[in-house]
């Protein structure tokens, strides 16, 4: 079970132990390869920090542990106007699910959450 934000794996040497954090890059980078993904979408911390000057390199994942120790990531992004929506939302979910199960061996679920459309300038 996971504990101070971290899952955590036993080996023969001691243990393996992953930040919350860790997992957010990782997902913002499985994002960023999806076509028809205009951007991730702020929270309102992320929101409040940009107003102090301070960069959230996690803008728009949250990741959290369930009680068997699951991870659960949600992100939350904008989609170019002209892409199917659901479509984008599926490669996000397969993009993600992938690219954290080849960096960690975790088998995540993972949430999308669309907040808005972008439309092009």
């Amino acid at each position: 079970m996971p504990e101070n934000n971290y899952i955590t794996t036993p080996t023969d040497h001691g243990t393996i132990n992953i930040s919350e954090d860790v997992f957010a890059v990782m997902v913002g980078a499985a994002v960023a390869e999806v076509d028809g993904v205009a951007g991730m979408a702020n929270t309102v911390g992320s929101d409040l920090q940009e107003l102090l000057g301070r960069k959230n390199l996690q803008k728009g994942v949250k990741v959290s542990f369930d009680e068997n120790g699951t991870v659960v990531v949600d992100v939350l992004l904008t989609v170019r106007f002209g892409y199917n929506i659901t479509q984008v939302a599926k490669q996000v979910q397969e993009k993600v699910a992938s690219g954290v199960e080849a960096m960690t061996a975790s088998h995540p679920v993972v949430n999308v959450h669309v907040a808005g459309v972008s439309f092009s300038k």
